[in-house]
């Protein structure tokens, strides 16, 4: 019998059911998978989402960003492609920054899911692809034609038959096209996968998916704004000098509490810059909504009840709303800062749950030919978490983000490099009565036949992590060429010999020691 009330047991059964289901898509995602992006990185996200694009269930790896990305991406999809339109086995497809998750080096796709002959909800997937084409990715780009391949919003599939047109553009415009297409059609079976796994969740149970979300978001929504009603009315603001080009870059917050919602304003923060820093306004969204949750209502599954309390705003032509055609690759070097930006303002509020100034993730984008093999590899790097006041910051970790640092192993099987050391920064994080965590130093030696050309994203290299309390800031990262201090902007051919050390920042301390 179908289920018409959904009292709180059967509501919890349904829901871990939906999150086992799309934690399976994201199993399948990853067996499928051709890129060490996803298998060692966990640069990816699997969502259920119902007809209208508002999230059910996500998967339990994903990336923060992707929890306020892909939603979005499916509702823009439903712009151009009217639920009442699709068919069984059509697959919609972009990179396109402001509708998908901020750059165009991910690739999102989405699939409606029948059942009954209606569609009942949409299997939807993004992944960072291991190329895109254009410049190699780094913070120096100008603007998004450099970046690389634009997808439009298309279908990539129709109604189960690939349009050859679409595959062949994409694997004309990459370096590493069976790697690129491997991942795109690893994403169609994730999709798959968890179309068949709703369809026996359907059958097994006769639920009404309708109902089941809007009592997901119902729940969520009303425990979201319970935490946030707990909080003092009134403004909080924090302003971060960081890394930046010929200036430093400003990033303003203020947060308004009032009642039972939160709102989030960058007014004063830097204009848009022709760099790759650029943060669209859904990535900057999705830190923040991701910040304010992690504070207030961490224990709740994410969905789209938790963040509809939750506005974020920046006027248009700034660094968090830039316009087209801004490049946006590297946005993680200031976007990764709206978490610690929040946290600070919210600081003399709940001093209690609020961490430190730390460093997002290092990147190293490396790419050229060896053996007659073409290579296009992406590694990740972990730096200093700020401390708490309860517990130092935590040593070599990817925060906000959880991306993963790549094996070494890994690392030396997908270029021509050796690497001659990785390990953790002793002393660089800030002290205080709890000390911030240490950041990361790795060496490699350039092995290749032929020239190779590098790109790093690294932040913290001119101004360190601050810290919290009466803490002291991290130590500053550093990036060397031959010894020598290089400029992380900029592109750098290597030569065989050549050697590249890469310092990430430690994160800052809490509290007076």
């Amino acid at each position: 019998m179908p289920k018409t009330h959904l009292d709180p047991i059967s509501l919890e059964v349904l829901w871990t059911r939906l999150i086992s289901i799309v934690n399976e898509a994201a199993a399948t995602y990853v067996r499928t998978s051709f890129s060490t992006l996803v298998r060692e990185s966990n640069d990816y996200a699997v969502v259920l989402t119902d007809t209208k694009g508002r999230s059910l269930a996500q998967s339990s790896l994903s990336i923060p960003s992707f929890i306020g990305t892909l939603p979005a991406t499916v509702k823009h999809f439903l712009k151009r492609f009217p639920a009442e339109t699709l068919r069984p086995g059509d697959v919609m497809v972009t990179n396109d920054p402001w509708m998908g998750t901020g750059q165009i080096h991910d690739i999102t796709i989405a699939t409606p899911i029948f059942w009954k002959g209606k569609p009942v909800a949409f299997a939807a997937i993004t992944s960072h692809m291991p190329d895109i084409g254009g410049r190699i990715r780094g913070p120096g780009t100008r603007e998004v034609y450099e970046e690389g391949l634009q997808i439009p919003i298309l279908k990539l599939m129709h109604a189960g038959k690939p349009d050859p047109a679409v595959v062949a553009i994409i694997e004309r415009n990459v370096r590493v096209p069976e790697q690129t297409m491997g991942d795109v059609w690893g994403e169609v079976s994730a999709c798959r996968m968890l179309e068949d796994r709703t369809h026996g969740l359907l059958a097994e149970t006769g639920v009404d998916l309708s109902e089941l979300g809007r009592e997901v978001r119902r729940r969520s929504e009303q425990a979201m704004r319970s935490a946030i009603a707990a909080l003092p009315d009134g403004e909080y603001r924090y302003h971060i000098v960081h890394d930046g080009f010929e200036a430093p870059i400003e990033i303003h917050c203020r947060i308004a509490v009032a009642g039972d919602s939160l709102s989030v304003d960058f007014s004063g923060s830097s204009p848009q810059l022709p760099k790759s820093v650029n943060v669209v306004p859904i990535y900057a969204f999705a830190y923040s909504a991701f910040a304010v949750k992690a504070l207030l209502c961490p224990d709740i599954p994410n969905n789209e009840g938790s963040f509809e309390p939750i506005r974020t705003w920046a006027p248009p032509g700034t660094i968090f709303n830039p316009r087209y055609p801004a490049a946006s690759g590297a946005r993680g070097m200031v976007g990764h800062m709206l978490v610690p930006a929040i946290m600070g303002a919210l600081a003399p509020v709940i001093p209690d749950k609020v961490l430190a100034e730390g460093s997002g993730n290092s990147v190293l984008t490396m790419t050229g030919e060896h053996r007659g093999r073409r290579y296009a590899t992406i590694h990740f790097f972990t730096a200093g978490q700020g401390a708490s006041a309860a517990r130092n910051g935590l040593s070599c970790v990817c925060f906000p983000s959880n991306v993963a640092n790549n094996p070494i192993e890994v690392m030396e099987s997908e270029a021509p490099i050796l690497v001659k050391h990785r390990r953790i920064r002793r002393n660089t994080g800030g002290k205080g009565a709890r000390r911030g965590g240490d950041g990361l130093s790795v060496e490699f030696e350039f092995r290749g036949d032929s020239a190779g050309l590098c790109a790093f994203i690294m932040t913290r290299l001119k101004v360190p992590p601050r810290g919290l309390a009466g803490g002291e800031s991290g130590k500053r990262g550093r990036l060397l060429l031959n010894r020598k201090p290089i400029d992380h902007a900029e592109n750098w051919p290597i030569q065989r010999g050549d050697r590249v050390v890469m310092e990430t920042a430690g994160g800052g301390g809490f509290g007076a020691a």
